[in-house]
This record gives C-alpha cells, sequence and structure tokens, in this order.
C-alpha cells in the first residue's frame, strides 16, 4: 500500500512538472481591438496562423478584448475581421515561450462593402460574453428588421424574447439607458441577451437590448431611401366594412466622412415618417329615435416623426478619443378616436426630444482603458383635448363626451453619468477586471388637466342580492335619457379632479459596480460582480446585488478547442421606483389636487340631466365636498416601500454540432419579491362576494377609517416566479447561407401586474397568470445569398397568446376601482350570451362555479405570426478602389410584412394596436394583421 502511495506521489509531481514544462514552452497572444477613433469593436475574430497554416480563433468580448493561448513559439500571421470594417493583418507576430504578446489594433471602417466570413461563429466558447443564447445582429440582418422605429424595437423586442423578469428587457444605446431609438440606417450593431449576469447592469441580461450606431468613415459615402405602403398593399381590418384608405410615406438618407483625414469624421442621418392611418369605431349608441343600434365608422389617425442626428468622432491623441452625438426628434400626432371611442374624445398630441451624448476613451496603458460617457436628454410633450363637457362612459358599450385632457404638458430634463474601467491583471492576465459608477437624474415639470370636467360611467344595473345582472350598461344610459326617474337607472360613479394642474418631481439614482471575468485555464472561466444601487424618493438603501457565473469546456486546452460548454449563474437584481409614482402621489396628495369619486349618493348621481346631444346640470365640487365630503381621494407611498427584487438562476449547455453550427439549451429561472402594486387601503370591507350597502353613508361607515375617503397606496408585496426553457440554433452554414433559430418555452406566475388587486382585503384569488406568461416563442433569422447578387433576409416570428383579465366592469365592493372578476358561472353566461366558445368559457370541471371567482388574467389571447421579408439587390458601378469588394453606389431594397393571427376583439384598456399590420409588436394595427391582447383587462 505504501508503494502504491509513493508511486501515485511520484506520478502526480511528475505529472505537475511536465505540464509547467509544457505551459513555459508555449506562449499567448492578446489585446484589444478598436476602430481608429479608439471606440471597442466587439464580436470581431482574431485569427492566429502559424507557419505551418495551423490557425487558432478568438472572438473580441464586449471590452474589444481577445486572448489566443498555447501557442508554440514562433512568427505568426495575425488577422482581424469585423463587419463593416476592413481586415487587419500582421505578419510579424513573435510568440515567446512562457510570455503573453500584447496587440493594440486599430481597425479602419470599410469604404465599400465586403464579404467578411467570420470564422469563430460555428464555435462554443468560455468567454463570458459568448453565451450562445446571445445573438449578435451584423448590418445583414439589420437591413432586414422594419425601417419604422416603433416597429424595429418591437421586432427586437420579439428577437430578444420574453424578458426574465418583471419589467421587460432594458434598451442601451451607445451604452446610455432609455432615449429614443435611432433609425435602422444609423445602427452598427445590435446585441440580444449577451453576458446576462454581468454586474455592469441593473436589470437582468435575458431580454437586454444594446444598439451601438454607426462612426464615420475615412472616406465619403452616403445613402438615400424612399419608401411607400399605401392600403392596397394591406389587408382589410376584420372590424371594418371595407378598406379605408391609408399611406405611408417614409424617407430619410445618411452620409459620412473625414473631417480631418485620420484625426475625426462625422456621420449624419435623417428620417422623416409621415402615417395617414386609420382606426375604427366599433361601438353601441342611441340612434334618434332612442333604439341601441350597432356603429361603426373608419376615422383617419394621421401621424409625423422627424429625426436627425449627427455624431462627431475626434482622436484627440494616441490614447484618448472623443465621439459626440446629437438627436432631434419630433413627433406630431392626432387621435380621433377608436373602438369605444366616439369621435368627440379627440385629441392633439406632439412631442419633442433633443438628446446629447459625449463619450471619452482614454487607453491608460496597454492593458487598462477607461470611458466616461455623459448623456443629457430635454423632452417636452403637449397635449390638448376638449374637457369642458364631461365624458360619458357605457361600459362595453361606447365612450363619447369631452376627451378630458385639456391642455396638459410634461417636461423632462434628465442626466446620465458613467465612468467605467477595465483592466487586465495576472501574469497572463487572467483576471479581467471591470468597475466603475452610473449616476443619472431627472426633473418633471407637469401640467393635467385631466378629468377637470368630470367623467360619468354606466356599469349596468344588478340584482342588490345575486349580483345578476339586470339591465345592461347601454340599457341603463337609455333609460336616463328617455328621463326615468327610477334611481336604479343613475349612473353609478362619477368622479372629477379640480385644484392646481402643476406638479413636480426630482429624483435620483446611483449604481456602483465591479466585475471580475477569471480566466482559471483555458477550459473554464469564472465570472464574479457587485453592484450596488440607491434612490432617492424611497427609505430603501440595501441594495447590494451579488453576481456569479461559470463556463466550462471538459476537454478544452491548448491546441483543444472547446466543442462543449456548461454555464451557469446566480444574480440579484433590483428594479428603480420609477418617478412617475412619485409625481402622482405629489399631484394627489390632498392639497395639490382633488380628486372626487362619487358612488351611491343618489342626490349627486342623479342630478345630471342626459339627452342624445350630452349632459347638463353636472355636479360642481362645491356640490360634491358640501354633500358628499367623503368621496377625496388621494394617493400616498409606503413608507416601507421596497425596490422590487429578482433572484434569477440559469443552467445551459452549448455545443458545437457540424457544418458549423452551434446549438444551446437553456433553463432560467427567476423569483421577484416586493413587487408593485396599488392598493386601496381605506375601501370599505366588504365580502368578496357579497355586494356592499349602496348608499355612500353606510359605504362610509364601513371604512377603516371613517374619516377619511379613498386612500390609495403603492406598495411593494407582490411576487413573481417565472421559469423558461430555451433552445437555440445558430448555422452559418457557408458564406451564402445563415439561420439563427430561437425557441422558448415559459411559464409565468404572479398576484399582481402593477395594477389594483380585485379584493382590497382578500389578495389570495390573485396568484395566476402573469402578463409575462407566454407560453411558446419562435424566431427564425436568415440570410441568403441568391443568384444574380440578390440578398434575401427573412425575419419569422411566432408566439402563442398572452394572458388578459376579465372584469365584470363594475364596482360591486365598493372600492371605486372596476376590477372585480365574475364568477365561473356569470362567465359562462356572457360567453354562452355572445356565442363564444373559447376555452376559459368551459366550467365542466369546476366546482361551486356560482361562487368561485375566476384567477386573474384567466383569458388568453390569440396567437400571433409575422414574417418580414427583405430582397436586397447590389448594382455596382464605377471603378473599384479596393481588391476585396466592388464599389457600392446604389441598393433596391424590397421588403413585405405579413401578421396572421386571430383578430383583436378590441384591444382593451390597455391593448391597441402598433401601427401597419406586420409589425411584431402583437397589436391589433390599423391596417390589417398584427393583433393581441395586450395583456389588458376585458368587460365580460
Amino acid at each position: 500500500m505504501k508503494q502504491l502511495k509513493l508511486s501515485i506521489f511520484i506520478a502526480f509531481i511528475t505529472l505537475s512538472i511536465s505540464l509547467s514544462i509544457s505551459a513555459q514552452q508555449t506562449g499567448n497572444v492578446a489585446g484589444q481591438v478598436s476602430d481608429t477613433f479608439g471606440a471597442v469593436v466587439s464580436g470581431a475574430t482574431v485569427t492566429a496562423v502559424d507557419a505551418a497554416g495551423i490557425e487558432k480563433s478568438a472572438v473580441t468580448n464586449r471590452q474589444g478584448e481577445f486572448r489566443i493561448s498555447g501557442l508554440a513559439p514562433g512568427t505568426y500571421t495575425v488577422r482581424v475581421a469585423a463587419v463593416t470594417f476592413a481586415v487587419y493583418e500582421n505578419t510579424e507576430v513573435v510568440i515567446t515561450p512562457g510570455k503573453s504578446e500584447e496587440l493594440i489594433v486599430a481597425l479602419t471602417v470599410q469604404a465599400v462593402e465586403a464579404q467578411v466570413e467570420v470564422s469563430g461563429a460555428g464555435e462554443v466558447s468560455t468567454d463570458a460574453d459568448r453565451n450562445a443564447s446571445s445573438l449578435v445582429l451584423t448590418e445583414a440582418e439589420i437591413e432586414a428588421l422594419p425601417d419604422d422605429p416603433d416597429q424595429l424595437e418591437a421586432a427586437l423586442q420579439a428577437l430578444a424574447g420574453p424578458s426574465a423578469g418583471p419589467n421587460g428587457g432594458q434598451i442601451y444605446i451607445d451604452g446610455f439607458t432609455g432615449g429614443r431609438l435611432p433609425p435602422r440606417e444609423s445602427i452598427r450593431e445590435i446585441r440580444l441577451n449577451q453576458n446576462p449576469f454581468s454586474a455592469e447592469f441593473e436589470r437582468l441580461g435575458f431580454g437586454r437590448i444594446e444598439i451601438l450606431t454607426k462612426p464615420g468613415s475615412d472616406k465619403f459615402r452616403g445613402s438615400a431611401f424612399f419608401n411607400f405602403n399605401d392600403e392596397s398593399l394591406n389587408s382589410r381590418n376584420p372590424f371594418a366594412l371595407n378598406r379605408a384608405p391609408s399611406q405611408a410615406r417614409t424617407f430619410g438618407g445618411n452620409l459620412s466622412g473625414p473631417v480631418q483625414k485620420g484625426k475625426s469624421s462625422f456621420f449624419i442621418d435623417i428620417n422623416n415618417r409621415n402615417d395617414d392611418e386609420n382606426q375604427v369605431i366599433n361601438a353601441s349608441i342611441l340612434d334618434s329615435s332612442f333604439n341601441i343600434v350597432p356603429f361603426q365608422q373608419d376615422v383617419t389617425v394621421p401621424s409625423q416623426r422627424f429625426t436627425i442626428s449627427p455624431r462627431f468622432d475626434y482622436q484627440i491623441n494616441t490614447n484618448n478619443t472623443l465621439v459626440a452625438r446629437y438627436s432631434f426628434t419630433r413627433v406630431k400626432a392626432d387621435n380621433f378616436g377608436g373602438g369605444f371611442n366616439l369621435q368627440s374624445l379627440t385629441s392633439k398630441s406632439s412631442s419633442t426630444g433633443h438628446e446629447f451624448r459625449l463619450t471619452e476613451t482614454a487607453i491608460l496603458n496597454p492593458k487598462t482603458v477607461n470611458e466616461t460617457r455623459f448623456q443629457y436628454e430635454i423632452n417636452r410633450r403637449n397635449q390638448i383635448g376638449d374637457n369642458s363637457i364631461p365624458t360619458i362612459n357605457v361600459s362595453g358599450a361606447f365612450t363619447g363626451g369631452g376627451s378630458q385632457i385639456g391642455t396638459n404638458f410634461n417636461n423632462r430634463n434628465s442626466f446620465e453619468l458613467q465612468n467605467y474601467t477595465t483592466t487586465s491583471v495576472g501574469k497572463e492576465s487572467q483576471h479581467a477586471l471591470k468597475f466603475g459608477v452610473r449616476v443619472r437624474g431627472i426633473t418633471i415639470k407637469d401640467q393635467s388637466e385631466s378629468n377637470f370636467g368630470g367623467t360619468f360611467s354606466f356599469f349596468g344595473v344588478r340584482d342588490p342580492l345575486t349580483g345578476n345582472l339586470l339591465f345592461s350598461s347601454i340599457e341603463q344610459y337609455r333609460q336616463k335619457v328617455l328621463g326615468n326617474p327610477d334611481p336604479i337607472f343613475n349612473p353609478n360613479q362619477f368622479n372629477i379632479t379640480s385644484g392646481n394642474p402643476l406638479a413636480d418631481v426630482k429624483q435620483y439614482d446611483m449604481g456602483l459596480f465591479i466585475t471580475d471575468d477569471w480566466r482559471v485555464r483555458p477550459s473554464l472561466t469564472l465570472s464574479f460582480g457587485l453592484r450596488y444601487e440607491n434612490q432617492t424618493n424611497i427609505s430603501d438603501s440595501m441594495n447590494f446585488a451579488p453576481r456569479f457565473s461559470f463556463a466550462y469546456s471538459p476537454g478544452a486546452g491548448g491546441a483543444r478547442l472547446p466543442k462543449t460548454v456548461f454555464r451557469g449563474g446566480f444574480g440579484v437584481f433590483y428594479d428603480r421606483f420609477g418617478e412617475n409614482f412619485t409625481l402622482q402621489s405629489e399631484r394627489f396628495n390632498g392639497v395639490n389636487q382633488a380628486q372626487y369619486i362619487v358612488a351611491g349618493n343618489q342626490g349627486i348621481l342623479g342630478q345630471p340631466v342626459f339627452s342624445l346631444g350630452g349632459v347638463t346640470n353636472v355636479p360642481t365640487v362645491a356640490n360634491i365636498a358640501a354633500l358628499a365630503p367623503g368621496t377625496f381621494t388621494i394617493r400616498q407611498i409606503d413608507p416601507d416601500l421596497r425596490a422590487p427584487t429578482t433572484y434569477q438562476y440559469a443552467l445551459s449547455v452549448e455545443r458545437q454540432l457540424p457544418l458549423k453550427m452551434t446549438g444551446s439549451i437553456y433553463f432560467v429561472g427567476n423569483r421577484t419579491i416586493h413587487q408593485l402594486r396599488t392598493r386601496n387601503i381605506n375601501a370599505p370591507v366588504c365580502g368578496l362576494i357579497n355586494i356592499c350597502p349602496t348608499t355612500s353613508q353606510q359605504i362610509q361607515l364601513l371604512r377603516p377609517d371613517p374619516t377619511q375617503a379613498n386612500i390609495y397606496q403603492y406598495e411593494s408585496d407582490g411576487v413573481i416566479n417565472q421559469q423558461q426553457l430555451i433552445f437555440g440554433l445558430n448555422a452559418p452554414i457557408n458564406p451564402k447561407i445563415s439561420l439563427r433559430a430561437n425557441y422558448r418555452m415559459g411559464f409565468a406566475k404572479s398576484d399582481t401586474d402593477g395594477g389594483f388587486p380585485a379584493y382590497t382585503y382578500d389578495l389570495s384569488g390573485e396568484y395566476g397568470n402573469s402578463q409575462q406568461d407566454i407560453r411558446h416563442v419562435f424566431s427564425l433569422i436568415g440570410n441568403f445569398q441568391l443568384p444574380w447578387n440578390i440578398r434575401m433576409s427573412p425575419i419569422i416570428i411566432a408566439r402563442s397568446g398572452s394572458p388578459f383579465n376579465i372584469i365584470a366592469g363594475d364596482d360591486r365592493n365598493r372600492d371605486s376601482i372596476t376590477n372585480e372578476r365574475p364568477t365561473y358561472s356569470q362567465l359562462n353566461n356572457a360567453c354562452a350570451q355572445r356565442g363564444l366558445t373559447f376555452s376559459f368559457c368551459d366550467i365542466g370541471d369546476i366546482s361551486n362555479p356560482s361562487t368561485t371567482v375566476i384567477p386573474r388574467n384567466y383569458g388568453r389571447g390569440p396567437s400571433f405570426f409575422g414574417v418580414n421579408l427583405n430582397f436586397n439587390k447590389t448594382v455596382g458601378f464605377g471603378k473599384s478602389r479596393t481588391p476585396v469588394a466592388r464599389t457600392i453606389d446604389g441598393q433596391a431594397p424590397s421588403s413585405a410584412g405579413e401578421g396572421a393571427n386571430r383578430p383583436n376583439n378590441g384591444g382593451g384598456r390597455r391593448g391597441g394596436g402598433g401601427g401597419r399590420g406586420g409589425g411584431f409588436g402583437g397589436g391589433g394595427g390599423r391596417r390589417g394583421g398584427g393583433g393581441g391582447f395586450g395583456g389588458s383587462d376585458k368587460p365580460y
């Protein structure tokens, strides 16, 4: 036994010495890749070729860094290739045993289009930034995306997939949070879902979208385009009798070139969009004979968007560069009704936005880069509508009268300051460190005259004992117009706002982070991170967010490239409490503005006189304050409110497949606590099913504090549980054919989506499907080089329906919120009356259907299938100035988009369509195609 132990010890020592000697006999090449103005280039392929032609490759990470290990001593040729850049080649890179050769590579922008094959595209890697679930869209793939900015954003969110977390994915533009999406023509690269557990970012990485804009070029180049679309190219809206006239015109262009050759350059893009869309009003109204009749009307909805964005790149010296970018956007839109909303609710809106961005990059030494970014935004939004007459809301039939907007404006000034440092430490730079700080601030000055004219609501007449519907809302309104004096036909609710329309708020937040990507060995990378966040306007300050992930490839190392990579990670993520919540609490604090909600007071509700022409003898604020003092409503923030906190974990397997393909399987789970909700903490204490008393005096006595009325409080006691299984395939088969496919199966449950619960004092029925519970999502993006130099780029997105909430459309528990849900029997009866056969109408397996209330988000909207197909033909003329590509002077693109699904039945309160049919937003659109319920509340 002793001899055996001694033999094992000697073998171990011998093996360790041999490995040490082997490691000392090889060397490394490492460095950073940037453009000529110092901006780092991620996703570039770096290839080292020895004298025998043997290649080893690596891909630059988010900081533009790369490392190729295990190189035998000798002279190598190092090539760097990246899309839109000329190929870099250095034939005199000498590798010395036991040392690392450092390279600083500056790529020049390609003046003409070139075919660049990225050799590492079909490989798996243990780099933290190269998770196989990520997606980096090249310039050719970006051209296949919609050119409309709204549809472009929707398409990117669809490609990124459902976010793992409560608030969806976050969009970064040149490293800055928020801001308007730039035109497609000015985008150089788009990254989706990269390095999901990085401590650099506040939100979860699954669903994150990073957009990098184009720099200037060292030669003059430009492009121009014009797109036209009208009703003849679109299908009829399924709710319209005819295909209404519509037209969309988009034109723009860009120009780039040098300012001082080798020192500075510029890039400027201009985009203008004019849309004459249409909406369909589908309502039930009273005709001149007081009969209930259906009403349908097509209304034109014009809008205009103009954007101009110049960018300036300047190389201060060999180690410092400066990038300045300005963006101006102007948007105008008119709203002439749609759905249940009649044309009398007309409103006009306009907005302007100015964005100023500065980025300074300093190379402190060959291993350390410091980047400072500053952004300042000025946004102005104005909205005008008639609030001189009350709104009449007849639930499920029509909404008419005044729009209750008045003269509103919202002025926002915000800034964002970042300072990040990237460096590497260790003998062979095994540790890639990044640390930094981000500070943001916003100031809002807001004027709101909304609902200064008041709103009357008719929900229908119900039996006070059983809750069964006796008269529909439209019949209730009809009887009131006919002058029926019975108080059961009075409006169910009247609410009006008065006071100072001006309110302002300031909010600041900061985040500190440090990350360490430690390459323990070629087969194992460990990533550690810690982030701390804090903000004003809430007292929650202990927001520490540790992050950890690993990537392990068995057998990789030396000359053996990774074939299979196992990844995993865990992280804590926080969401900020938005400034709009603070603005609302400041506005309705009981001093600035007064909001009165009258229900059960027949003296006030019976006062107005209704006719086909509108309503007169409207109660004033003074009347209400004198006759119904218990109707005063305020908003406040829970003093113990916490920032929403998400705990996320993920495990994956990535495998290199034949034909340069890679496949991946990811399991992602997360649990969110302290999710935000709003609750009326002084609502009457009534049963969940039993109806409250009908008089305001009785209602007031049932409140926890009878001296107060409604108190809407923002709280943080909600939870979300979510799991996703993600399958990915990346197939760069050859330079002419490439495909990327992604399928996600997900489940999400929660007890709030941020709004009010159905019953303030019993949240047990709130746990159900989350609005993010989209079970199946599939996306495919491809690139095909066809004969005659035609490129075809399809994007296919399919997904199952989103959940939506089914509500009864009345306020039976007198908490002033009309979101009570029906029982299973009531829902079944409503489905039978309308001839609906959806799965949620079936109550065969439900016990006690007459007393059991349906869960939240019980409905399921229609599925969606969308195709965006782009054909691109390049026509070259003129003398070629480079041997690697032909000169390009013009492109003739052709695209077609179509959405196929069941129609959107109204869009709900928060639903509604996107722009043109064929977009990926899931809204019904103003033309054919599109669709989806958007997680809206729907009265049954």
